[in-house]
Formats: C-alpha cells, structure tokens, sequence
C-alpha cells in the first residue's frame, strides 16, 4: 500500500513543478519577459544543475528564449538538451500527456541552429539543421509536427544564403 502513496506523492510534486514552470510560460506569452525570467532562475535555482531531467530540460527551453544576449540564450538551449540526453521515455511516460523522447530532439536542434545563426556560426546551425531533420520523423502529423518542420524550413532556406564558417 506504501508503494501507490508514494507515487502519487511524486506524480503532485512533477505535476506542481510543471505547472509552476506552465505559469511563468504565460507570462512571458504575455509579454512580461522580465518577471517570466525571475521566475524561471528561481525555479532552476530550486530545481538544481543535478534536478529531474524532465524538470531541467522543460524550465532551460523556456528560459532560453527569455534572454536579451544570443549567446546566453545558446547556453540555456544547450542546457536543454543536456537535460533531454539524461531523461528517460519511463521517466517522459510518468508524465501524463508527455511525447515521446526522441520527438523533442528536433525542436531543440532547432532552437540551437536559431541561436548559432543569431551568433554568426552558420557552420554550427548547419550541424544542428542536419540532427533535426534526421530526427523529424519522430514528430507526428499535428500542429506542433507541422510547426516545427516549417520553422525548419524556413530557418534552412534563410542558412542556405549565409556564407560558410
């Protein structure tokens, strides 16, 4: 009988997590990239370098496209995708409307190709380009699928016109 407690006990604390991670997301839809900001370092500050991986890579992804400096914004994004190589599909599964592992890998290789070009590395958002589009088939035939292969698109065409490194 201890076991199911205890599980539901963690499921509370992930689900209070996300949704404390969900509303900071608001507001920085909003507008209010300063205090989304604030509330993400705390929440990372509460999470640790050494957090749960789902936790990690979810706030790091979101906190990346809260900073004013591209390279700052690099260093979130690849935050991300260090805690995205240290998450399991049990753990993603744990986590109730979660997608599949492999299907976060081409956002996040997107994010990065996006902050290398704002950086002036073509030759590394080219890297990163090719490791999305190898995992793109893992997105499924929905709005976020379609979202992301056409900002690949768009993203590689506007690469394709950038001298080499």
């Amino acid at each position: 009988m201890e076991e199911p407690v205890a599980q539901q006990r963690e499921q509370t604390a992930d689900d209070a997590m996300l949704t404390r991670i969900g509303q900071a997301v608001m507001l920085a839809h909003a507008g209010d990239r300063e205090e989304a900001r604030g509330r993400f370092l705390a929440l990372w500050a509460e999470i640790g370098e050494d957090g749960d991986p789902l936790h990690r890579c979810t706030l790091a992804h979101y906190l990346a496209d809260t900073q004013d400096d591209p390279a700052d914004e690099l260093a979130w994004d690849l935050r991300a995708l260090t805690a995205a190589d240290g998450l399991t599909q049990e753990r993603l599964a744990a986590h109730e409307g979660s997608l599949a592992l492999r299907a976060l890998y081409p956002s996040l290789h997107l994010n990065l190709a996006a902050d290398y070009v704002k950086l002036g590395r073509p030759g590394a958002a080219r890297d990163h380009l090719a490791r999305a589009w190898s995992a793109v088939d893992t997105l499924g035939d929905d709005g976020y699928g379609d979202g992301v292969r056409a900002a690949l698109t768009r993203l590689e065409r506007r690469v394709a016109g950038l001298p080499g490194e």
